[in-house]
């Protein structure tokens, strides 16, 4: 239908406007390869995904595709950015995302290399600024959306920013069904990008004790938003690690990042000697704000730790709060053809009322008898 054809479409060269977003430790070149065959558009977690096997993960896909139409996520603080930036280049890939953006400079290079830049916003005020630093399309990240969010729903975010941009603009936040992809393009949208939905998925790499935890969360008030883990707004799952730390005061919040930290010091150097050390430090300077600091540098080891290994009690969830309507885990392919075939059929039935309005009652009653005949 040509509905589904919009200027997202035609730009990154999918068949379906839908949009797999890049989830830290989850969007791998399995779910990219499955989301690409399936119609979308799906993009790399370069962010969450080692130095030495990003260049490998991306030759994977290419092969499995036949091409490089596809996008990498990145981060500019990330201690591989350059390399990033470097393989999306040499690579040609179709697109970029990321949140915290790079320079005016690097959008260049981007744009000579024919690469398109897509960042994520969660305010009116950021997507002004991404076109300004010369963004092709932007995302727009409802409240509704998991990890990292900002605090204005959808449904105020999407028309703000679809009058005050003339690039494409992308929905997200709280989209799983067709239903929602026919509401974005109607609002003005060209199209529409998952994360929850596709982590949810048969495709996905999530360990199945996770992925029951996801699956079992059917109150929407289970998924919220809180700042205990860095200060910023974060939207999971409700677990016992986060009600621990949420109930804790200042001193108690240091002493489980700083033991959250030296459990796995394999990964995070910190030993039990350090730990003491930085304790009674902090407990002299600023308690809550150290930590803070302490569980921003933890978050990798704790994704890792429910969305790797497969134990979700002891690290956190991200998620939108579209989880609670989720209770199957279909393949990227069926996902992705039920949406686009409920969006045909939603949409359908929008010009079928328009055109019922712009006729006469003798045509409308012509009309209803040649549908119960047939």
């Amino acid at each position: 239908m040509s509905a589904l054809h919009t200027r997202l479409t035609a730009a990154l060269g999918c068949r379906y406007p839908i949009v797999q977003t890049a989830m830290g430790w989850v969007s791998d070149a399995n779910l990219v390869i499955a989301t690409t065959r399936a119609g979308g558009f799906g993009f790399l977690a370069g962010a969450t995904i080692a130095a030495e096997q990003l260049e490998g993960e991306i030759q994977k896909v290419i092969a499995a595709t036949g091409g490089s139409n596809f996008g990498l996520n990145f981060h500019m603080f990330q201690d591989n950015a350059a390399q990033c930036v470097d393989l999306a280049v040499q690579y040609r890939l179709r697109a970029v995302s990321y949140g915290r953006g790079p320079d005016k400079h690097t959008i260049q290079r981007f744009k000579d290399a024919g690469v398109l830049c897509i960042p994520t916003v969660g305010a009116l005020k950021h997507a002004l600024k991404a076109v300004e630093l010369g963004a092709d399309m932007i995302t727009i990240q409802g409240g509704e959306g998991g990890g990292h969010t900002g605090g204005v729903p959808t449904t105020i975010l999407l028309p703000q920013v679809l009058a005050a941009v003339e690039v494409p603009v992308i929905a997200a936040g709280g989209y799983s069904t067709g239903r929602g992809l026919a509401a974005a393009l109607a609002a003005g949208a060209e199209g529409i990008a998952m994360g929850t939905r596709f982590m949810m998925s048969s495709d996905s790499p999530t360990p199945k004790a996770t992925l029951q935890r996801y699956l079992a969360t059917r109150d929407t008030q289970q998924i919220r938003v809180t700042l205990a883990v860095d200060g910023m707004r974060h939207r999971m799952v409700e677990n016992p690690f986060i009600n621990k730390l949420e109930a804790a005061g200042p001193v108690g919040r240091l002493w489980i990042a700083l033991n959250s930290a030296r459990k796995w010091k394999a990964q995070t150097g910190m030993t039990t000697g350090h730990m003491i050390r930085t304790f009674f430090k902090a407990i002299k300077d600023d308690p809550g704000a150290m930590s803070q600091v302490i569980m921003a540098a933890n978050q990798p080891v704790l994704l890792q730790r429910s969305m790797v290994e497969g134990f979700p009690d002891e690290g956190i969830l991200p998620s939108g709060q579209v989880a609670a309507a989720i209770d199957q885990l279909q393949s990227c392919e069926q996902i992705i053809h039920e949406i686009a075939d409920e969006a045909e059929a939603c949409l359908l039935r929008l010009c079928q009322r328009i055109q019922q309005s712009q006729q006469s009652p003798a045509e409308q009653a012509a009309d209803q008898y040649e549908r119960t005949q047939a």
